[in-house]
């Protein structure tokens, strides 16, 4: 594990309660701004329960089956249990739940 997945990290332990930030938002906060890939890498990899996996969504706010460790829908429901808003077509909605540092 590199030190881009560390730097990764340090930034999606800041993402705060009820919110989200996207790959993207995570590679560009990380200071690699075309990296949203290797961010993804960095999430999917991670066994740190201290790290928020769950609160990073794709560009359009879709959640990931690889988060869905315990079942389908896990993902979703983590985030519906911190209040995050979604979208009838299953979403989040960035407009309202998208972390803005």
């Amino acid at each position: 594990m590199g030190s881009f997945y560390q730097k990764v990290y340090a930034v999606a332990r800041q993402i705060p309660r009820g919110r989200v930030a996207t790959y993207g938002q995570l590679a560009l906060l990380a200071g690699s701004p075309r990296a949203s890939r290797v961010a993804g890498s960095a999430m999917a990899a991670c066994r740190d329960s201290s790290i928020p996996c769950h609160r990073v969504v794709d560009r359009l706010g879709g959640t990931k089956p690889a988060f869905d460790t315990y079942a389908p829908g896990t993902q979703r429901t983590l985030l519906e249990a911190e209040g995050v808003g979604f979208l009838p077509d299953g979403r989040v909605d960035l407009d309202r739940f998208l972390w803005r540092p």
